[in-house]
């Protein structure tokens, strides 16, 4: 198994000169898979040898540059597999959650781990585990778990502020519609058992296992 060609790291906007450069000189460049993961929490994890033989979550990412490359350039493809465009190279991503993490901005509302903000919401869902997903356009973001009980507060069932044994009991399978009050609107939320989200919004939470992979 090879690990991903370490990526240049240098200023903004040349950085991504540098991968339409890369990907015209190498068009062939084998796929990495593997060795990159999101987090729950929108981190972006290393996952060398011994990470990846223990199924383990990886080391941080820390470093701003390489981050924010990652970050802008970060895309999926034709089977719903996310990956970061390292150079010629493809560089699969183990998702955790959703292609997105998302977290609450007191100027923006909610920005994903790219940094980009949402804007309206189209779709909002609650898992059986607990965790807030919503859809705008074409982004599907899990938010934060850090920032669930801020969300929480801004949700009503029946038209009420939401107790904690009403939301017990409409996760169960209780009667009421639950709303999310976002940017001056009630956006209905939905049930979504955990498992489901990934078939039903069409992404690949774990690449590398999927069936005619092969690691590099």
């Amino acid at each position: 198994m090879r690990a991903p060609v370490p990526p240049q790291l240098c200023e903004a906007p040349s950085m991504d000169d540098i991968v339409l450069q890369a990907m015209a000189k190498w068009p062939n460049v084998p796929h990495c898979y593997g060795w990159l993961a999101l987090d729950a929490r929108g981190t972006w994890r290393m996952r060398d040898e011994a990470a990846q033989r223990a199924d383990a979550p990886g080391d941080k990412l820390t470093n701003s540059a390489l981050v924010g490359f990652i970050n802008r350039n970060y895309l999926s493809d034709e089977r719903g597999c996310w990956y970061f465009q390292n150079g010629p190279q493809r560089v699969y991503v183990n998702l955790e959650a959703t292609p997105f993490i998302a977290r609450t901005d007191p100027q923006q509302g909610l920005v994903l781990q790219t940094g980009q903000a949402i804007g309206a919401i189209d779709q909002a869902f609650m898992t059986d585990a607990g965790a807030i997903i919503v859809r705008a356009g074409d982004v599907l973001a899990q938010l934060d778990d850090r920032d669930v009980a801020q969300m929480l507060q801004t949700m009503t069932l029946d038209g009420r502020p939401l107790a904690d044994d009403a939301l017990l009991g409409w996760l169960e399978g209780g009667d009421g519609k639950l709303a999310l009050r976002w940017q001056d609107r009630d956006v209905a939320v939905e049930r979504l058992a955990a498992q489901a989200a990934a078939q039903r919004f069409g992404y690949v939470q774990r690449p590398d296992q999927m069936a005619g992979t092969t690691a590099q």
